[in-house]
């Protein structure tokens, strides 16, 4: 992730053509470290979304609106008074640091003209989000920060706002190759991290980019590098610069070719990732904004179903303790037939055996070969005969109950694991109250949950190929049985993880014959949505659906099929249009 100076250049560049003279119209704190800023003016009406979020810091045009609280909180009360309606005088970028300047022109109490700044610092954990008087007198903060949490700087009302800058590092747009040189390139370390270290508001990611561009080797330290090498890093970082100085950018995001999330983004050309998608938009927010909305999807759902997954991690570690205890258990009743034979021996040898004696061989008329049976000495042999046969009945009675509990230690742990794997597929709450559901159903948990019922549905994922087939993904075991038996005609194609826990994936054929590609496709999509999306290359059981059965009585998602193809494929999301 890539927020860095470059990125805070495109969108103050950004602001300026789109707010600069708009008034403010509406201030909202709908989160204790987010503000939108809503603005109208000759480009119409905008909505700017800031969050000072420790991890997740922003600022970018959005077309959300957020649910604000009742009661407006303090910081937002504030702005309201001194800045609503208030004229958007300047945009900067404070150096080349993570920081915005913000100046508003506004109407006094006495009706005077008087101005005021919005700082928004987009720093990691020391985002914030700063309000000061046209002398850069702190009026107020979204975040209070004593001297208690910084020894370097308070931001506190009454204090003198200024920027911590970086000992040691410099402004990239002023450099030229002297400079670079004597700063960034004598250094013992690899050139792009020379790069970042000498100068502010680069990140590794463009300092990469730039080392990328100029198409050296980047694994060597930045000293050693020739004086034609030198020249090509400084030519490609002057590109870079220039780009920016130009206000030519190319907003992008880098979206991984098998599973389609974005990797990285930037408002520079990106050229040092392989086996990717770099896909172009037309303003740095429409690349945040989508960019973020996914990762705060993957985050929301990590968050909101980590009591689920630790949940279920407990009951597997449980399930598959028992399940080894119960199978070391199945392992002392190997012993069972040798006391049944000892008893059959004692029962026809016995009488000659004398007493006390501490054991006797004899000859074993199933293998015609003698054996020796262990006796106690205070039983005559006949009694040890019948001791014999108590504990082998014993152990039959153990093994014939251990073989139902091993059968059902197993049926709970694939049902945890396949449930496991649906948790990692969820993609809303819906899809986790199903999953909860399913718990509930199945004995695993004997409590439902109090919560509030999500009015939203959860439904199988579906995709369109390029030409025209509908796939769809089950994204737990209710929907695998409904797909599978209630969605999936006679000769629709069925696709599973080859003995995985993972999705049923069904391809509709309207009677037509699918294209290889479309089996690939599919293929690719069952391996994506199985415990196995990590893995390199997976095997892919696949067979019309009318081959695949459910066995009365058996658990929701659980199937078998005798006559199948198979192939093997890279797991991802290959050519494929997901639809809502």
């Amino acid at each position: 992730m890539a927020f860095d100076g470059t990125v805070i250049r495109n969108v103050v560049y950004e602001l300026e053509n789109e707010i600069l003279g708009a008034r403010i119209s509406k201030i909202a704190q709908p989160e204790n470290e987010e503000l939108i800023l809503t603005f109208k003016g000759t480009s119409g009406t905008k909505r700017l979304l800031i969050s000072a979020n420790p991890s997740l810091p922003l600022i970018y045009f959005t077309s959300e609106n957020k649910v604000s609280p009742m009661t407006a909180p303090n910081f937002c009360m504030l702005l309201r008074k001194h800045i609503s309606n208030g004229k958007i005088s300047k945009v900067s970028q404070i150096g080349f640091e993570r920081v915005i300047c913000i100046e508003v022109e506004h109407l006094n109490e006495l009706h005077d003209i008087a101005h005021k700044k919005l700082y928004i610092e987009i720093m990691g954990k020391h985002s914030n989000i700063i309000f000061c008087d046209e002398n850069d007198v702190i009026i107020d903060s979204i975040k209070h920060v004593g001297a208690n949490l910084s020894s370097v700087r308070e931001v506190l009302p009454g204090r003198d706002y200024f920027i911590p800058y970086q000992e040691g590092k410099l402004n990239p747009i002023n450099t030229n190759f002297e400079e670079f040189l004597s700063v960034a390139l004598t250094k013992g370390m690899p050139p792009f991290k020379a790069i970042y270290t000498s100068y502010t508001g680069i990140s590794p990611f463009t300092a990469n980019e730039i080392i990328e561009y100029s198409k050296i080797i980047n694994d060597r330290s930045a000293s050693s590098l020739t004086d034609e090498e030198k020249k090509k890093v400084f030519d490609s970082f002057t590109f870079y610069m220039n780009q920016l100085l130009q206000n030519n950018y190319h907003p992008s995001i880098v979206y991984d070719a098998k599973t389609n999330k974005p990797l990285e983004f930037g408002c520079l050309p990106i050229c040092s990732y392989s086996e990717t998608e770099i896909k172009r938009y037309s303003t740095i927010s429409e690349v945040l904004e989508t960019y973020y909305s996914k990762r705060n999807l993957e985050n929301n759902m990590l968050q909101k179903s980590s009591d689920l997954r630790k949940n279920v991690q407990i009951l597997l570690d449980r399930n598959r303790k028992k399940l080894l205890l119960q199978e070391k258990q199945m392992h002392d009743t190997d012993k069972m037939e040798d006391f049944r034979i000892y008893g059959e021996l004692l029962q026809t040898y016995g009488y000659s055996v004398p007493s006390k004696e501490k054991s006797t061989t004899v000859l074993n008329y199933y293998t015609n070969k003698e054996i020796t049976i262990p006796l106690d000495p205070d039983y005559s042999a006949i009694e040890n005969s019948k001791i014999y046969f108590e504990k082998y009945n014993k152990l039959k009675r153990t093994k014939l109950a251990l073989e139902e509990y091993i059968e059902e230690t197993k049926s709970a742990i694939e049902r945890l694991e396949s449930i496991e794997t649906a948790i990692m597929i969820a993609e809303s709450e819906a899809d986790l109250a199903i999953i909860k559901q399913e718990l509930f159903d199945f004995g695993f948990v004997h409590k439902r949950s109090n919560k509030k019922k999500t009015s939203e549905k959860s439904k199988p994922l579906h995709f369109v190929t390029t030409d025209g087939f509908h796939i769809y993904v089950g994204k737990n075991n209710y929907q695998n049985d409904e797909l599978t038996f209630k969605v999936a005609t006679g000769n629709d194609w069925w696709f599973h993880a080859k003995k995985r826990p993972g999705s049923h994936v069904i391809v509709k054929t309207e009677g037509k014959e699918l294209p290889d590609h479309v089996f690939e496709e599919a293929a690719a999509l069952a391996g994506y949505y199985s415990s196995g999306r990590d893995s390199e290359k997976l095997e892919i059981d696949y067979l019309q659906k009318k081959n695949v059965k459910h066995p009365n009585k058996s658990n929701p998602g659980f199937v078998i099929y005798y006559t199948n193809f198979s192939m093997t494929i890279k797991p991802g999301i290959q050519n494929l249009t997901q639809v809502d």
